[in-house]
């Protein structure tokens, strides 16, 4: 696979999807740490959580996705500008490098987000917005031919 024409992503699973998250933004993974609950957050925010000593937003894919009853895992720690989250998931899967003609052809990881949800982001925060953009939607036969083209690598 010739390397300027792929991307690299952390795939991670909520459940019932996959997804692919721009791995340029990716600082680490870790697993799920306690939440304090702030009120006044929109729905998708769990709350916060102190990470390297620094309470980080909790944003939980599951939830900007429209479900409601998670039990998120593992945190991905995120850079948005000059500034981290959490993005909370059910499991981290590993790095895979997907064609960018693949990219093209999957659905952005907010396509399946209601319009509020979006428009939210928007107003809190536009440079998560743009990040959460670039994170894609991964159908169960795209994740199956990644790992398959992986092992046969």
């Amino acid at each position: 696979m010739d390397k300027a024409n792929v991307g690299l992503f952390l795939i991670c699973r909520v459940p019932g999807r996959m997804c692919a998250l721009p791995i340029e933004h990716v600082i680490e993974t870790m697993r799920a740490l306690a939440i304090e609950v702030v009120a006044g957050v929109p729905q998708f925010v769990r709350g916060l959580a102190v990470i390297r000593g620094e309470p980080l937003p909790v944003v939980d894919v599951a939830r900007l996705l429209g479900m409601h009853e998670t039990s998120p895992g593992r945190f991905v720690a995120f850079r948005v500008g000059s500034r981290r989250i959490a993005l909370a998931v059910e499991a981290v899967l590993g790095i895979r490098a997907i064609a960018v003609g693949t990219l093209q052809a999957l659905p952005m990881l907010l396509h399946e987000a209601g319009s509020d949800v979006i428009a939210t982001i928007g107003l809190l925060d536009a440079e998560l917005l743009v990040v959460l953009r670039g994170a894609k939607l991964l159908p169960e036969d795209d994740w199956m031919q990644l790992d398959a083209a992986r092992a046969a690598s």
